[in-house]
């Protein structure tokens, strides 16, 4: 059994310049992606949310061999914002064995899906991701440890390839660069989300209100999906909190930790 981390979302999501490219800092969640095993048997059964061409596919263009039944199961609903997806894939190429650089298998998965998540990476939010190209554009620093108090709101959305109607968020790159403080980077985050909440909605997303109400640093969102976080300092998150949230039409709500200093 092979559990690969998924994601919640992203710190950061928009465009490199008014006519660059779609780039993001996601945000790793340990707790959501998928699990995948594998039976032994004759060709390749699968059993899950990941289609079996784009099995097949991915396998052919990274040489790997897997027969038996595959099965899959997936730790949040697809189009929640979570990374299924790309880590059915990776989890899928990992059981068969793979074991080569995160950058030719992140060209694998966008050959066959269009975009991808960078959860190929050891440390996936240290890196300033070109979700369309599968190309890293930058380091970036190591987060100070927070936790994360989120859940779902509003319908589903699968990721489109072609969309690249992001607000511009170079500025908020350089800042977040040379940013070191919990505080700066949970309002880099706050304002990433609010330009996305401006250009692409919904409009009545309560995670603003629900960051003021509740004392946390700032909020982030899934740019495309239904994830929604509220950032917290580690032991920061109130009693009442997950109830507020669910009052507020959030569903699953969940907290985890990320960082690393």
């Amino acid at each position: 059994m092979i559990h690969q981390p998924g994601h919640f979302g992203e710190l950061l999501q928009g465009r490199l310049g008014p006519d660059g490219p779609v780039v993001l800092v996601t945000l790793p969640c340990p707790t959501l992606g998928v699990r995948v095993a594998c039976i032994p048997g004759r060709g390749l059964r699968l059993h899950g949310g990941l289609p079996p061409a784009r099995a097949r596919a991915l396998l052919a263009r990274l040489g790997l061999p897997l027969p038996g039944r595959v099965i899959l199961r997936a730790l949040a609903a697809p189009g929640t914002g979570t990374g299924v997806s790309t880590a059915g894939l990776i989890a899928l190429a990992r059981l068969a064995g793979w074991g080569g650089p995160p950058e030719v298998l992140a060209r694998a998965c966008i050959a066959i899906e269009g975009a991808s998540d960078p959860l190929m990476f050891p440390a996936p939010e240290r890196v300033l991701w070109a979700s369309r190209l599968g190309r890293v554009i930058a380091p970036m620093p190591a987060l100070p440890r927070f936790e994360v108090l989120g859940g779902f709101f509003g319908p589903a959305e699968r990721t489109d390839a072609a969309d690249t109607a992001f607000p511009d968020i170079s500025d908020l790159v350089d800042v977040w660069q040379n940013a070191r403080g919990l505080k700066t980077f949970a309002a880099l985050a706050s304002e990433s989300a609010a330009r996305s909440r401006y250009l692409r909605g919904p409009t009545d997303d309560p995670m603003p209100d629900l960051a003021r109400e509740l004392g946390a640093l700032g909020w982030c969102r899934a740019y495309t999906g239904a994830a929604r976080g509220l950032i917290f300092a580690p032991g920061a998150v109130p009693a009442q909190g997950a109830d507020t949230l669910r009052a507020a039409g959030l569903r699953n709500v969940m907290r985890f930790k990320g960082g690393s200093r």
